[in-house]
């Protein structure tokens, strides 16, 4: 049996990603990058305009993420929970949004990196334990310990931004 160091869960013999977690488990060859946070100072918030993000939306969409980088807007609609993370090959657990085509990697984006979920009244954040870590409007987020969102908050995933956009 094959301990994971992140999680613990004993794992099958030969098994190359944590089943409970997705960490790699055998070669280094994919690991996270870490990254200096240590100059991500507070973030001013930015100006939301509702009218420069209108999405055609469904009537289960509660928010949609603005990526910061690209311009580009996702909704969240269909589910009141969504896992935020990046796909590498071989990988058991899939995010529910891979942020993989926005420079995942390369930003310190974790394979599972934080949880994205609505009550109906209020919006989430939570921190899954990621290398590189979690931050609302600047602030480093406590690993397993809900925050909640309002609209306009700047989320970064490490050093990807994108900003939260709720209903």
């Amino acid at each position: 049996m094959t301990v994971c160091p992140n999680c613990k869960h004993t794992n099958l013999e030969g098994a190359v990603f944590c089943e409970e977690c997705g960490s790699q488990l055998i070669g280094k060859d994919l690991v996270t990058q870490t990254i200096d946070t240590g100059q991500i100072l507070e973030e001013p918030q930015l100006p939301v305009s509702t009218k420069a993000f209108h999405i055609q939306a469904t009537e289960d969409t509660w928010g949609n993420l603005h990526m910061l980088d690209t311009g580009q807007v996702m909704p969240l609609t269909g589910r009141r929970e969504f896992t935020l993370g990046r796909t590498s090959e071989g990988q058991p657990i899939m995010p529910d949004i891979d942020l993989s085509p926005y420079q995942a990697f390369s930003s310190g984006v974790s394979r599972m990196h934080a949880i994205l979920k609505s009550d109906g009244r209020q919006a989430y954040v939570m921190d899954l334990g990621s290398a590189n870590g979690t931050y609302l409007n600047g602030r480093r987020l406590a690993a397993n310990v809900e925050e909640p969102l309002k609209h306009g908050d700047v989320l970064s995933l490490g050093k990807l931004k994108m900003q939260i956009l709720l209903e």
